[in-house]
């Protein structure tokens, strides 16, 4: 190189240092392309003109440049992740960061950050750790905030890696915290911490009213969720459409409370989900949401479109989240039998569910269960007797043997319930089954098999409830009256083990037992008198009789006009209107005198004169056909219906 060439490349960079010290990077990219133009070899210009364009945030014209001159950018492994991440091809800038020689300081940061977006939090978390170890700079506060982040999600992924205690002096850190307590289910303790990161940030973000707005939003998120989680759900509702209703600029923040309400609408006011499902799918979420989170919200807008029985939708959407989810196959199963039962294909839908069970085994029971319960909401219980009954093993299961025996019973199936309570006894006795779980499936079947009148088969269920409590008397004594029925000398062996009646009830006297009336009424036994021992002080029994006044019977009152030699009207009971003696008033009137004018009953004499009247006939002696005379009580007042008017009201 001579003098000449030296001193136009050092007037050259001496124009492009000024301009980078005055950050001013736009007149410096077009510094570094004069050198570059007459010296075309010149890395450091070409790594200042990559470096400027990336202030500029010009990624993508920053990576085509290193992208057009490979020899160049050789070494700029940082610069060319660092446009990768911001371009959000994290998979190529992790191999980028890979493809490094030599990981300087830089690049295990911008590893750990591009780890944390790959959701592979262990590996991110020992890549933090060891750069915390052996770093001291002013960015070690920021690194702990990164690290509680990337703890708390590990805490969700269920790791079981030992992880250090970290500070909590700033809202992010308690906000982490917090993160972490809602990931091990500690919701309450989870919400104090919140309240606590929701004060640091009103301090520390006090003098800028949007950012304390921002942040208060994600952290208001958060306690709603908690309070969802603790079945608060109208104050978590409420939370939620505060949130809304200020239209932040963060989407992931929008898309999140958006969800949670939906979830909380369930398949009421679906109008309102129908207007918040437009935010939690809106575009730029990518980047903005966890895989986990995506996944949720995409699950929820195929739920909504269930509930809104758009069934072309729901198909359309199933089939999508399928593609970018393959592990969500059964949910989309599921739904699709849900739109057919629906639509009356109950047994059809019951049919795919079954048919993709026998596919895939691992969802055979979930699967097999749903096709029950569709056609059992179709009354159709012998098809669901025949599911469960296929379940193998399964069906031994206490939960399904339960349900069976409730089918077999309401079929009037009695021998089949009886059957699979023996065959599920065996089983477990087979094959050695815990009893400590299987408490009830044996007290269960004993008491079924007892009232069957099957003592045999119910003396083997109290066995094993035995087994696993000896000390039960309760269960030996049902065992020994099962065996009297089939064995009795294996009862009487089993009897001698029964405790004696004073050791099972050493409080209860005996006597006062045999001497009680729980046998009959309180009418017909008379109670036996309680011994009273006397205390020190306290009179006799003795004393106390003679201090007892004696009651005096009083006699019972007679009528004024009553006569002991007379015996008593038999009548005296009844009420006056049903007595012999009573007579009405019209009754007493003679109903022949005639009522007409003077002179009107002339011929009435002929009635009156005796040697007129006929013979009266004789009396027959024969009294079996005359007629019974009424008593008293059959003489019944007689009833006098009163015409209505005519006109009058109804």
């Amino acid at each position: 190189m001579t003098a000449q060439t030296a001193t136009n490349i050092g007037v050259l960079y001496a124009e492009l240092n000024k301009y980078c010290q005055n950050n001013d990077y736009e007149r410096a990219v077009k510094s570094a392309n004069k050198v570059l133009h007459h010296y075309p070899d010149e890395a450091k210009a070409f790594h200042c003109k990559v470096v400027s364009l990336i202030q500029q945030d010009k990624f993508q014209e920053a990576l085509q440049a290193i992208n057009k001159q490979p020899k160049l950018a050789a070494d700029l492994f940082l610069e060319k992740a660092y446009c990768q991440y911001r371009l959000n091809q994290i998979q190529e800038a992790f191999k980028t960061v890979n493809s490094a020689p030599n990981l300087s300081f830089q690049l295990k940061e911008l590893k750990a950050q591009i780890l944390y977006r790959l959701e592979s939090y262990e590996e991110c978390f020992d890549v933090y750790r060891d750069i915390i170890k052996n770093t001291n700079d002013d960015y070690e506060e920021e690194r702990e905030t990164n690290l509680s982040a990337v703890i708390a999600n590990m805490v969700l992924d269920g790791s079981n890696k030992s992880t250090p205690e970290l500070r909590e002096h700033t809202y992010e850190l308690a906000y982490n915290s917090a993160c972490k307590l809602i990931a091990q289910g500690k919701y309450s303790e989870a919400e104090k911490k919140l309240k606590v990161a929701e004060k640091l940030c009103r301090e520390a973000l006090q003098e800028e009213e949007e950012d304390v707005e921002e942040g208060l939003g994600i952290i208001r998120a958060q306690q709603a969720y908690c309070m969802q989680l603790q079945g608060r759900e109208k104050d978590a509702q409420t939370v939620y459409n505060a949130i809304l209703k200020r239209k932040p600029d963060d989407i992931g923040l929008v898309a999140i409370a958006s969800n949670n309400s939906i979830t909380l609408n369930r398949d009421q006011n679906v109008f309102d989900s129908k207007k918040k499902i437009r935010g939690a799918i809106a575009e730029g979420l990518q980047n903005k949401l966890t895989s986990k989170q995506r996944k949720a919200i995409r699950i929820n807008q195929c739920l909504l479109s269930v509930y809104t029985n758009q069934t072309d939708q729901t198909t359309q959407l199933c089939a999508k989240l399928v593609k970018d989810y393959p592990d969500t196959q059964n949910l989309t199963v599921l739904l699709q039998a849900v739109l057919a039962a629906r639509e009356g294909r109950a047994k059809e839908a019951a049919t795919t569910l079954t048919q993709f069970a026998a596919k895939n085994p691992s969802f055979k029971m979930e699967m097999n269960l749903a096709a029950v319960q569709l056609l059992l909401t179709e009354g159709d219980l012998d098809s669901a007797c025949n599911i469960l009954e296929k379940l193998g093993d399964a069906s031994f299961k206490p939960g399904i043997v339960s349900a069976l025996v409730t089918l077999y019973m309401a079929q009037g199936r009695r021998d089949a319930a009886s059957k699979l309570l023996q065959e599920t006894v065996d089983w477990h006795r087979k094959n050695k089954e815990s009893a400590g779980d299987l408490s009830a499936l044996w007290r269960q079947a004993a008491d079924f098999h007892l009232r069957g009148g099957e003592p045999s088969v119910a003396a083997k269920s109290l066995e094993e409830l035995l087994r696993v409590n000896p000390t039960d008397t309760k269960t030996l004594a049902q065992l020994i009256i099962a065996y009297a029925q089939f064995d009795p000398s294996r009862a009487q062996a089993l009897s001698k083990k029964l405790p004696a009646v004073g050791d099972l009830t050493p409080s209860s006297d005996v006597d006062a037992l045999e001497t009680s009336n729980w046998m009959m009424g309180t009418k017909v036994i008379k109670k036996a008198a309680s011994k009273v021992e006397p205390s020190p002080g306290m009179p006799s029994g003795s004393e106390l009789l003679q201090k007892k006044k004696k009651r005096r019977k009083r006699k019972g009152k007679l009528p004024k006009n009553y006569d002991s030699t007379c015996d008593p009207d038999p009548e005296r009971w009844l009420p006056r209107h049903e007595r012999s003696t009573f007579r009405k008033k019209k009754d007493r009137r003679n109903k022949d005198i005639g009522k007409g004018t003077q002179g009107a009953a002339t011929g009435a004499s002929d009635q009156y004169d005796i040697t007129k009247m006929p013979s009266q006939a004789k009396a027959s002696p024969n009294t079996q056909n005359s007629p019974a005379p009424e008593g008293p009580r059959g003489q019944q007042r007689k009833i006098q219906h009163k015409k209505k008017k005519k006109g009058g009201k109804f």
